[in-house]
């Protein structure tokens, strides 16, 4: 599944090149957007179930940098899915340059007691993120 977004301004730093924490927040923001459109939106998931994915694991290898005003293409797809957990891999591409490419994984988690507990992903989502598995 693909995100596309511009590198801003804000996102460089002095010498005009992205810098690299940003490219956690971009996993971040294509892990919801990813979600979004298999029909199981984070924010939906969290107001209305009490339910959210927060991340237990990620990891970030840079390849090549990116600057302001560049388009930037996120690949994303699931390498894992376990009992409670999935992985989810993205890949930064600007044009056919990659990037970067990194993994996060994230735990199914009932926030509706008072302490966070991750559950088994229920069938219908393992079903949607079965339909994104990459090898």
């Amino acid at each position: 599944m693909e995100f596309t977004f511009t590198v801003n301004w804000g996102d460089t730093d002095a010498a005009g090149i992205v810098y690299y924490p940003n490219y956690y927040k971009w996993m971040d923001n294509a892990t919801h957007h990813f979600f979004n459109k298999i029909g199981h939106s984070c924010v939906d998931l969290f107001d209305k179930q009490r339910v959210g994915i927060p991340l237990l694991e990620t990891h970030c290898g840079f390849f090549s940098p990116s600057f302001f005003g560049n388009e930037i293409v996120v690949t994303s797809g699931i390498e894992e899915i376990r009992n409670k957990v999935f992985r989810i891999r993205h890949t930064f591409q600007r044009g056919e340059t990659k990037l970067a490419e990194g993994y996060q994984v994230h735990a199914w988690t009932d926030f509706s007691k008072d302490f966070p507990k991750a559950f088994p992903i229920p069938d219908e989502v393992r079903r949607a993120l079965h339909e994104h598995m990459i090898e």
